[in-house]
């Protein structure tokens, strides 16, 4: 018997349907909204009025950072997006000017400014985001509504099925749906149940854990940088990390992380003492004057890295595109979730201005480039977390290569503590702003063969002016910091 594809909703009334409310979901609303005369946010719980916690996001208490290439692609489908957050208390950081950082390499100098992010509270960048999109026109949210099944057939999706807050099912048709309900995406079973299967799945697995807690930042340091202790997965120990995060209110956000067997606790008596214990103390000493501003530390395990090749599979129904964290987690520690999101439906976008939402093969087209900024970030993110003690990888494995590859990029990463070319395209890379096939112009690759050129930093390179504001009772930070000298500017 001949199949036939279900036609599209026959109506004039162009309809789309987004199933989530979070970051990816408000995203996927802005690209959609000026193509589709009505837009559904399917979201399960009941959204909050300002700027705070949402029940089902309860990573937002750590440290979220937008990177440039991330915030372009904000800006590209929400003009004038960064204005608004940093009228709401958001901070423009230049990089690596406002960057304290020890690397896997050493630590880098503070250059004048190649790249940005956005520092702010991850609830105060949702707050925004979704206060700017439901003014859009067309775009509505179902609260307190639960999604069931995808409606159609494994050739073409026709809608949705969502339960109510009164328990009754509902079905919302739609020439377009887009899946940006996250990491808890029920996505591969929607599509089995369509007879859409064999999709492949990976992941990698260093058994971070995560805890943060929130300080009164010291007077004076309002334009305080980040400061930032990576681990070197080189070392054959469990990576361990620091981070501060100045962020709206006047607080810092400080975030710690270790991988298997060498994990942060939940005890308050802890913290510091873990800050101390990584590669460098200065979180630690910077935070030993500080107050904190809650008794608990939160704590999270949900850090797996995930990807599903959605853009491999066989055979792919119309109407029905992934995006954002339901097509792939990383590491949280590398920030790279929110700017693959937002330049995943960037791609949307574009590819709706060329056909229009009933465009045939629009689905496909649209998940095969979402693989592109998911690729880099999984590439960053996984050949890293994969040398920790006791990581764990299943599925598709990594490409023959990578070996080499890590050798390169710490060739890279060495030159970038030294020469500021190679920190321009050290940062271009993760901060999502170039491709990783940047790394391998002639330039880039001569320096990294090249090396630093300098003697490395002897300590992390704070001001005198940011030693002092930060300084403790017992001065600990000008003890240490006095040896690196003034090298800001490197």
């Amino acid at each position: 018997m001949t199949r036939h594809t279900p036609p599209a909703p026959s109506t004039a009334t162009r309809r789309a349907v987004v199933i989530g409310g979070g970051l990816a979901g408000m995203l996927g609303a802005a690209a959609l909204a000026g193509f589709a005369d009505e837009v559904t946010v399917v979201e399960r719980d009941v959204l909050p009025e300002g700027p705070e916690p949402r029940r089902s996001l309860p990573q937002a208490r750590h440290v979220h950072l937008l990177w440039s290439g991330g915030a372009r692609a904000f800006e590209q489908l929400l003009p004038g997006i960064t204005s608004r957050w940093l009228a709401a208390g958001a901070r423009r950081i230049p990089l690596p000017t406002g960057l304290v950082s020890l690397t896997a390499k050493g630590w880098l100098r503070r250059w004048p400014e190649m790249q940005y992010t956005i520092a702010c509270s991850r609830d105060l960048l949702d707050w925004v985001v979704r206060e700017r999109v439901l003014r859009l026109p067309g775009v509505r949210v179902l609260q307190g509504h639960d999604m069931l099944a995808l409606t159609g057939t494994d050739e073409r999706v026709t809608g949705v099925r969502v339960g109510g807050p009164d328990g009754r099912e509902h079905r919302l048709d739609a020439d377009l749906v887009l899946d940006a309900s996250g990491r808890g995406s029920r996505a591969l079973d929607w599509l089995r149940a369509l007879g859409v299967d064999g999709i492949e799945q990976a992941e990698v697995d260093s058994g971070l854990v995560y805890a943060s807690r929130a300080y009164r930042a010291p007077a004076g340091t309002e334009d305080f940088p980040i400061v930032n202790v990576q681990s070197d997965p080189g070392d054959p120990v469990p990576g361990q990390t620091a981070t501060i995060v100045p962020v709206e209110g006047g607080r810092w956000l400080v975030t710690l992380s270790g991988t298997r067997g060498g994990e942060p606790t939940r005890d308050p008596d802890q913290f510091e003492a873990f800050a101390r214990a990584v590669r460098h103390p200065v979180v630690g000493e910077l935070i030993a004057g500080t107050e904190p501003l809650t008794p608990e530390v939160t704590l999270s395990r949900s850090t797996v890295n995930r990807r599903r090749y959605f853009e491999g599979a066989r055979s792919w129904p119309e109407g029905f595109v992934v995006a954002g964290d339901a097509v792939a987690t990383y590491n949280p520690l590398y920030g790279q979730g929110m700017s693959v999101a937002a330049q995943s439906l960037v791609h949307l976008r574009d590819t709706l201005r060329h056909g229009g939402l009933r465009a045939p093969g629009l689905a496909r087209g649209v998940q095969r480039a979402i693989a592109r900024p998911t690729g880099l970030a999984w590439e960053l993110a996984t050949s890293q977390d994969i040398l920790y003690p006791g990581a764990l990888a299943e599925g598709r494995q990594p490409r023959p290569g990578a070996a080499l590859a890590n050798r390169y990029v710490d060739r890279l990463a060495l030159a970038a503590t030294g020469r500021a070319q190679m920190t321009r395209a050290f940062l271009g890379v993760l901060t999502m702003s170039e491709p990783i096939t940047s790394w391998l112009h002639p330039d880039i690759v001569v320096g990294a063969l090249r090396g630093p050129g300098r003697e490395p930093l002897a300590g992390p390179p704070l001001t005198a002016q940011e030693r002092c504001a930060s300084s403790g009772p017992e001065d600990a930070i000008r003890a240490r910091t006095a040896a690196a000298g003034e090298v800001a500017a490197g």
